[in-house]
């Protein structure tokens, strides 16, 4: 590190301490995304309310590019009450919350409008109230964009260009059935070594939005990516119940409040960072496949949903998604 750098450093880390020492709590957020990621920095718009709202007696400190871990460990950090706030995908809590499973349900969303409707209204507001038995509190829904396959190998048009090929899915069964559904091998990993796994050969590709994708790099190894948009699913900010339960009553609304009011923050610059992402990952030469019938990929679903949906709350949760226009 050379003078310059690292007088800069000391200097961030001076300004830090003197803004966390003007709050009575510093309450610590994880987000494994990078540095401008748009839930990175709704979150850290969070903080700005938070403070404000709360005569700085609540501050945030996010600590993005998985600083803190993976998803699957700061999840239980966050429930032990060592981090404070989690962003997460929804996908690694499909096998501790029942509920998590239907907004991750493949093709449940006809669109993106469609999921903001239904995630902002009573039935998304059903599914944060079941973070509580996980000594969690959900607080809100950002937008994790339109997922699709990509991959190293060749333009996938159908589902018997999936056949046998090997795909990274998030640590989740339902993300592993989707895929053995579709004909493809699941491979579950941390979303930090896909990378390196496409790169050598270890899987032939991932699923992922436009910005994920290429924030990640990804675009750089996975050539191929092929638009069909199997899934909408949002991601969900959390708080540890341990931490919920240190404020007051008070301190809790103010939470909840610029919690709300950092998601048309996060949305907006969602909107913004897809269309550069798309621009980019063309510009690089990505081979964008669009042309796909989806009613084949749709149909072969229809034993995941009987898999999953199995209890009343859920057939109800999937009822009244369909329904809402």
């Amino acid at each position: 590190m050379n003078k310059l750098t690292l007088t800069a450093a000391l200097l961030a880390s001076a300004a830090f301490a003197s803004a966390a020492a003007a709050c009575e709590t510093t309450l610590r957020s994880s987000d494994t995304h990078p540095e401008g990621y748009p839930t990175v920095v709704a979150v850290e718009k969070m903080g700005e309310i938070l403070k404000d709202s709360t005569d700085s007696s609540l501050c945030v400190e996010v600590f993005h590019s998985a600083q803190l871990g993976q998803e699957k460990d700061t999840i239980e950090q966050t429930q032990f009450g060592v981090i404070d706030l989690n962003r997460v995908s929804l996908g690694p809590f499909n096998n501790i919350i029942p509920e998590t499973q239907i907004p991750s349900l493949p093709y449940i969303f006809r669109s993106v409008e469609h999921m903001h409707k239904v995630m902002d209204g009573p039935v998304g507001q059903q599914i944060l109230d079941a973070f509580a038995a996980h000594d969690l509190i959900g607080l809100a829904f950002y937008d994790g964009g339109s997922r699709s396959f990509y991959n190293s190998e060749k333009p996938i048009q159908s589902m018997e260009d999936l056949a046998g090929m090997k795909f990274r899915v998030m640590q989740s069964d339902l993300f592993v059935d989707m895929v053995s559904a579709l004909g493809a091998n699941a491979t579950p990993m941390p979303y930090g070594e896909v990378y390196s796994s496409i790169q050598t050969g270890v899987i032939d590709g991932a699923e992922n939005n436009w910005p994920s994708y290429e924030s990640s790099g990804h675009f750089e190894v996975a050539k191929y990516y092929t638009l069909d948009q199997h899934l909408i699913v949002p991601e969900v900010l959390v708080m540890s119940k341990k931490t919920w339960d240190s404020l007051s009553e008070d301190q809790q609304e103010a939470v909840r409040a610029a919690a709300r009011a950092s998601v048309p923050v996060m949305r907006d610059l969602w909107a913004e960072r897809e269309k550069a992402s798309e621009a980019k990952i063309v510009a690089a030469g990505v081979e964008v496949i669009t042309d796909i019938d989806k009613t084949p990929f749709i149909e072969a679903m229809v034993p995941v949903y009987q898999k999953y949906v199995t209890t009343d709350t859920l057939k109800d949760l999937v009822t009244r998604i369909q329904a809402t226009e």
